[in-house]
């Protein structure tokens, strides 16, 4: 007899193999979900890769980066930090998902310490729980949005560790895992590509504007525009150029030992323009001095020691020698508020070719200036010889002439006439000495002789008509500058007297150079009353007296007073 199978058993064995095709299709549909998620990532990273690369930008091509290092790894915030040249702190951060809000309450960005200084010291992949728990960790400022979750991976250009990507957060709550580790270090892969194509296009650029910058200021130079205002331009360019917030360009005067800052362009510009510095504590002292550019992250305490102004926002900083070596004019410095972005060894290398460059088109300028002040010296020098031994002969041989006649001549009348005649000679030739004296000065100084007629041209506002004047003899290479302040000053009281007291009609104004410095004020008015103040001519006598002269006061023939003012001159 057969045995009847038990129909629990037959059900158990129908049973087992749906289980097992259940089990083993959701298993293929997790894997399946997990190669289409694969493939979305793969394609997004692809979507990613394209992105970064098809702009030039570069602060467009670390944005990107950011953005779609956080898309790819679901991050709710991301950021992206640019090492300095050095490896050790950072000096751009490119940051999302952090409000404006939140920015301000921050106050500035991290510099590089803590888990952020960890990567630059080990530029490998860093993934953590949580942040907080690292030895490394140093905490959050005030006002930082909670963080906890961490992902870390460094940017390399070449063999250069150009950044780090930081991603915080991953939407959801979970943990960053390999999967994500992966996919960012690949992306971080491309992007160093993107990053060097971008550093190779800006820097084609800004050599680009460096040699139009260079142009423009040597167009300016041979077009004769002011030196002045050369410097103004380098100093504008230079600011324009390395996107800087103040620039500055300060010359060494060796014989007064100071700097002074020629020109300023940028935020706080008229507070340091014009400022003078002595040399062992001017604002570029040391760049001078060896001739070697220098970067500074801080500059402020080198300003401080300078005396520039606390209002002056002074942060990072590159200082350039404007010109090399010995032959060196002064300092071009670029400067960044605090918090700015510091400048780079790109930076510092085109505003050293820029800075040397531009030095040599102001020495060649100031060379043909030379040249020019040269040839016009040498000019004024033949005509005031021709002038001497030409004119001024044929005019005292022909007031010699009259001379003579005037004996010859019968009638009184006519030999008035000839003595007035000879008399205009005689006149005249002192005038044209006296355009001889002043040839004999260089154009550009602001010599004593001029300095005299700008005292009596405003005297002559003060007295309703213009002073006669007449300058004899070498005033600009005889009188030594301190007899010549002090004659400038007489000059004004005497004037000044005649204004005050006299009520003349007539003043005449004679210097005679000789042995001597002589003066003489006369004027037609009043003369001085009695009782009246003598503390200014007092003052004229003292003054005369300081430099071994005497100073005497006396009635004009016909009405007025004659102040004589004489000091010798060896």
């Amino acid at each position: 007899m057969g045995t009847e199978p038990r129909p629990g058993a037959d059900r158990a064995r129908l049973i087992l193999p749906q289980l097992q095709l259940d089990d083993l299709l959701t298993e293929l549909q997790a894997r399946l979900e997990t190669v289409r998620s694969t493939r979305d990532r793969v394609h997004s990273l692809l979507e990613a890769v394209v992105s970064i690369g098809s702009d030039l930008d570069l602060e467009t091509v670390l944005r990107r980066i950011t953005e779609a290092a956080a898309t790819l790894v679901d991050a709710r915030y991301g950021a992206l930090g640019v090492i300095s040249s050095d490896g050790e702190h950072l000096v751009q951060f490119v940051t999302i998902g952090v409000g404006d809000p939140e920015i301000a309450a921050i106050g500035h960005w991290p510099h590089g310490h803590g888990i952020l200084g960890l990567l630059i010291k080990e530029p490998v992949p860093l993934r953590m729980h949580d942040i907080a728990a690292h030895p490394e960790s140093v905490g959050f400022p005030a006002g930082h949005p909670p963080m906890h979750r961490f992902l870390g991976v460094p940017i390399r250009v070449r063999d250069e560790v150009f950044g780090n990507l930081y991603l915080t957060e991953k939407n959801g709550g979970g943990d960053f895992d390999e999967e994500d580790e992966v996919v960012v270090s690949a992306l971080a892969t491309a992007a160093g590509v993107a990053i060097e194509n971008a550093r190779l296009y800006e820097e084609t650029r800004r050599r680009e504007r460096w040699q139009q910058a260079l142009t423009e200021i040597s167009t300016a130079l041979l077009s004769g525009t002011a030196p002045e205002e050369v410097v103004g331009l380098v100093a504008d360019r230079a600011r324009e150029i390395c996107e800087a917030d103040l620039a500055l360009v300060a010359t060494a005067d060796e014989v007064a030992g100071e700097f002074l800052v020629e020109a300023a362009a940028g935020q706080g510009a008229d507070l340091v323009a014009d400022l003078r510095m002595p040399f062992d504590e001017a604002f570029g002292a040391v760049v001078y001095d060896t001739g070697e550019s220098r970067l500074m992250g801080d500059a402020r305490p080198a300003a401080d020691l300078a005396r520039i102004s606390p209002d002056v926002a002074i942060g990072p900083a590159l200082q350039v020698p404007l010109g090399s070596g010995g032959s060196a004019r002064g300092v071009l410095s670029v400067i960044n508020a605090p918090g700015g972005q510091q400048f780079g060894e790109l930076t510092q290398r085109l505003l050293e070719a820029f800075a040397a460059q531009a030095a040599v088109a102001l020495e060649l300028a100031a060379r043909r200036r030379d040249l020019e002040r040269l040839s016009l010296l040498e000019d004024r020098d033949r005509i005031a010889k021709d002038l001497h031994d030409t004119v001024i002969q044929r005019l005292f041989a022909t007031a010699m002439t009259l001379m003579s006649a005037v004996k010859l001549a019968d009638k009184p009348d006519v030999q008035r006439r000839i003595q007035r005649s000879v008399d205009d000679l005689d006149e005249t030739i002192r005038q044209i000495r006296s355009t001889i004296f002043a040839l004999q000065v260089e154009p550009d100084a602001e010599s004593l002789r001029s300095r005299v007629h700008t005292v009596v041209d405003n005297a002559a506002v003060l007295l309703g008509f213009a002073p006669s004047i007449r300058l004899d003899g070498l005033l600009d290479t005889s009188v030594e500058p301190e007899t010549g302040e002090q004659l400038l000053a007489v000059v004004t009281e005497a004037l000044s007297n005649v204004v005050r007291h006299s009520g003349a009609q007539r003043v005449d104004v004679v210097l005679d150079v000789r042995d001597d410095l002589i003066l003489r004020v006369e004027d037609d008015g009043s003369g001085i009353p009695e009782g009246g103040r003598r503390s200014g001519l007092r003052n004229m006598a003292e003054r005369a007296e300081a430099l071994g002269g005497t100073m005497e006061m006396r009635p004009r023939d016909g009405g007025g007073t004659v102040v004589f003012w004489r000091v010798p001159l060896h």
